[in-house]
């Protein structure tokens, strides 16, 4: 039985991998986790420099799932280099950094600073502000998304993953601009922006106003959106978004996902990537599937 994919020339032994911001650098969670049996660890975005985040509140519980505004907080690449990477190193898996930025001079500091790293792919989180822009995020504009993703992948060693935004109207037309501007692939969906008002204090629940939404409320549209995705580019994609278990995986998978991300899971289960690999094997014995990639795409 053959679990492994390959995304851009890289194989992963199975195609779970951790949602970045929900893991660490898998530190908080390797007493629950074999992180060896995982396809690979997305980590935490870092940044240039430090982040500070949001002010509080910052997460709150919504129907089938949660808001969060923690802001990308972030030690910075130094100190991430020398504390994470250093820890990962120790595992059989697969790293992915999540990079995070403000401009397209920030996001290459990180790029340039990882070149020579034991990273496998570095996923670019392209749902910030861009501040130069008048804070519209840069994956929420075609033009954008395809002008910072030709000038990371100039300046990177390692393939690139442009993780999308879903707060599009059109999000086959970014994921095109993803792949022109020379992405290896793509990853999606990022955070629905959502709101919660608490009507007792007449006040917002989230210091920020509003807050990315995770959890299995978003699932659906994930997995439309990456079932549109795979359809529009050749390039391989990477699906996130509500999953819980080994069946919301498998859907993923189907609608077009050569790997999947379990983010909020996580915060509920600390054994959910896990489980879902070990419920991936089990799915495959009971249908006879000898190869995971048969299931890949298979919807159409």
């Amino acid at each position: 039985m053959n679990t492994s994919v390959t995304i851009a020339g890289v194989n992963l032994k199975n195609p779970v991998m951790t949602g970045s911001g929900t893991f660490g650098s898998g530190m908080e969670y390797s007493d629950f986790v074999d992180l060896n049996r995982l396809g690979a660890v997305v980590t935490k975005g870092v940044a240039n420099v430090p982040w500070p985040g949001n002010p509080t509140p910052r997460v709150v519980e919504v129907y089938g799932g949660m808001l969060n505004a923690i802001g990308l907080q972030n030690p910075g690449i130094d100190v991430f280099m020398e504390r994470d990477l250093a820890f990962l190193k120790q595992f059989d898996t697969k790293v992915i950094v999540n990079v995070c930025g403000k401009t397209v001079e920030q996001y290459v500091e990180v790029v340039e600073k990882l070149a020579d790293s034991d990273v496998a792919m570095l996923e670019i989180n392209v749902s910030c502000p861009n501040v130069k822009e008048g804070a519209i995020a840069f994956g929420q504009d075609a033009k954008c998304l395809f002008d910072v993703t030709k000038e990371i992948k100039a300046k990177a060693k390692q393939p690139i993953i442009m993780k999308l935004s879903p707060n599009v109207t059109n999000i086959a037309e970014m994921a095109k601009a993803a792949e022109a501007g020379g992405a290896d692939a793509i990853s999606l969906i990022n955070t629905l922006t959502g709101m919660k008002i608490d009507i007792y204090r007449r006040k917002f629940a989230l210091a920020n106003k509003t807050g990315g939404m995770s959890g299995p409320a978003i699932k659906p549209v994930a997995v439309r959106m990456v079932y549109q995705a795979s359809h529009a580019v050749q390039i391989p994609v990477i699906g996130m978004g509500g999953i819980q278990n080994a069946e919301d995986a498998i859907e993923f998978m189907m609608a077009g996902a050569t790997a999947i991300s379990v983010g909020a899971a996580n915060f509920i289960n600390p054994y959910a990537t896990v489980e879902i690999v070990e419920g991936i094997e089990q799915f495959m014995k009971e249908q006879n599937i000898a190869d995971i990639r048969d299931i890949i795409g298979c919807i159409e």
